[in-house]
C-alpha cells in the first residue's frame, strides 16, 4: 500500500517518513508550494515528492490520491502530518473516503479536544485533575475579576492554533494585574471571544502520546518535558521517555469517554504537591512525535495499519531513551545560562556529548532533511 504523507516541512513528518521507508513501504510526500525545501523531501525514504499548490490545496490532494488509486487499483493511505490538514480530511471526509482510506478524529472530536474548556469539563467529569480556572462573573468588571484571581496565572485562547500562533504564543504567564490585564486583552482581541485563566504550576512538564481507535487506546508513550525553547516557556526542546501508569490511564480515560479515533498527546503539568494536571489535548502529531522513533515504537505502522483497515501489529513498547532537537536545545542551555540556572546550562553541554542522547531530526544515515531544516533556518534569520 502507498503512504501520502503531506505537511513535510514539519519535523514530524520526517519521523513518519523514515519509520514508514524502513519498513518497506512505499512513501509519497507532499507540501504546499509555498514551502521551500520543505525537510521532508530531502528523506533518503520519500519515494516520491509532489508540491501541491497552496491555492487549491484541498482539490490537489484529491486530486494526487486519486491519481494513485487509479495507477495501483488500491486506495492509498493518508497520513496528515500538520493539523491544517489533518481538519481540512476530518471536514471533507466522504470526499477523501473516496479515494484514499485514514484514521483520524471526526471534526466533533478536534473541536472537543481543541477547545481547553470543553478539555476541561471533560476531564472533570471522568475524574482526571486539571489546573483550577477562573472565569469572569456575570456583571462582573475586568478590574474586579483581575483583582481576585491568585497570581501567577496563565492566560491562553480556547484554541491557539486555530489563531496561527506559534507554540510559545499559544499562552502567557502573568505574574502582576498588568500583564494580567495585557494578556486578557490580546487574546480577546485575537480570538472574539475571552480566553481561558487558569492556576500556575510550578513543576515539570509531561506528556502521554497515544494512537486510538474509536474510543481504544492501542499504543501510549510518556515523557518528561526535560528542557524548553524559549526557556520562559516554549516547545521541547530535549525531553526523555518515563513510565507513568496514572498519566496512561487518564488519557484512556479521556479517549474512551470521547470515542476518539487517530493520535493525540495529552499535555501535563505538575503542581507544588508534585500531583500532574492536565492542561491540554494537541489532537495531532505532536512536536515531539519524533520521540516514538528514537524509542524504537512502531507508531508509524500502526497508525498506516488503523488507517488501512489491516491487522494491527503488536506494539512495540518504548525503550528508555532521551531526545534533543538541536538547534533549539543550544538556543535553550544558552537561555538557561543568561537566566541563572548554569545547571540546566550544564545539563545540555553534557547531553550535546553524549552519544547515547537520540537527535530529533539528524540522522547520519538520513541527513538531508537536517541540512534543509537548516538551510530555511538560516534563510528565516
Amino acid at each position: 500500500m502507498t503512504v501520502v504523507v503531506t505537511d513535510a516541512h514539519y519535523r514530524m513528518a520526517v519521523a513518519l517518513i523514515r519509520d514508514l521507508g524502513e519498513a518497506g513501504q512505499r512513501v509519497v510526500v507532499c507540501e504546499k508550494d509555498s514551502f521551500a525545501s520543505p525537510p521532508g523531501f530531502f528523506s533518503r525514504w520519500a519515494s516520491e515528492t509532489r508540491p501541491l499548490p497552496a491555492g487549491d490545496y484541498e482539490n490537489a490532494l484529491l486530486a494526487l490520491c486519486a491519481e494513485l488509486l487509479r495507477a495501483e487499483g488500491e486506495k492509498p493511505a493518508l497520513l496528515p502530518a500538520g493539523a491544517g490538514t489533518l481538519a481540512l480530511l476530518a471536514d471533507n471526509c466522504e470526499r477523501f473516503a473516496a479515494v484514499c482510506c485514514f484514521a483520524v478524529p471526526t471534526a466533533e472530536q478536534l473541536a472537543l479536544f481543541n477547545d481547553k474548556s470543553a478539555v476541561a469539563r471533560l476531564a472533570a467529569f471522568v475524574g482526571v485533575a486539571v489546573p483550577e480556572s477562573y472565569e469572569k462573573r456575570d456583571a462582573e468588571t475586568d478590574d474586579a475579576f483581575f483583582a481576585r484571581v491568585p497570581l501567577p496565572c496563565v492566560v491562553k485562547p480556547l484554541c491557539g492554533e486555530k489563531l496561527g500562533l506559534r507554540a510559545e504564543a499559544r499562552y502567557a504567564i502573568a505574574r502582576t494585574r498588568g500583564e494580567l490585564a495585557s494578556a486578557w486583552a490580546r487574546f480577546s482581541r485575537l480570538a472574539g471571544e475571552p480566553p481561558v485563566v487558569q492556576e500556575y504550576l510550578e513543576g515539570g512538564g509531561y506528556g502521554c502520546s497515544v494512537l486510538a481507535g474509536k474510543g481504544h487506546v492501542l499504543c501510549s508513550l510518556c515523557h518528561r518535558r526535560v528542557r524548553e525553547y524559549p526557556v520562559t516557556g516554549g516547545p521541547s526542546s530535549c525531553c526523555e521517555v518515563v513510565t507513568d501508569a496514572e498519566m496512561a490511564r487518564a488519557a484512556a480515560k479521556l479517549v474512551s469517554e470521547s470515542g476518539y479515533t487517530g493520535l493525540a498527546m495529552f499535555e501535563f503539568k505538575a503542581g507544588a504537591d508534585g500531583k500532574k494536571r492536565l492542561l491540554e489535548v494537541n489532537p495531532r502529531v505532536w512536536g515531539t512525535y519524533p520521540l516514538t522513533r528514537a524509542a524504537g515504537t512502531n507508531f508509524a505502522l500502526l497508525w498506516l495499519a488503523l488507517a488501512g483497515g489491516q491487522p494491527l501489529p503488536a506494539y512495540i513498547p518504548p525503550k528508555p531513551v532521551r531526545m534533543v532537537f538541536y538547534p533549539s536545545d543550544l538556543a535553550a542551555a544558552l537561555g538557561y545560562l543568561r537566566h541563572g540556572k548554569p545547571g540546566r546550562f550544564l545539563g545540555a553541554v553534557r547531553d550535546l556529548l553524549r552519544p547515547s542522547v537520540k537527535n530529533g531530526l539528524y540522522e547520519r544515515a538520513d541527513p538531508g532533511p537536517s541540512r534543509a531544516y537548516r538551510k530555511n533556518l538560516r534563510k528565516r534569520t
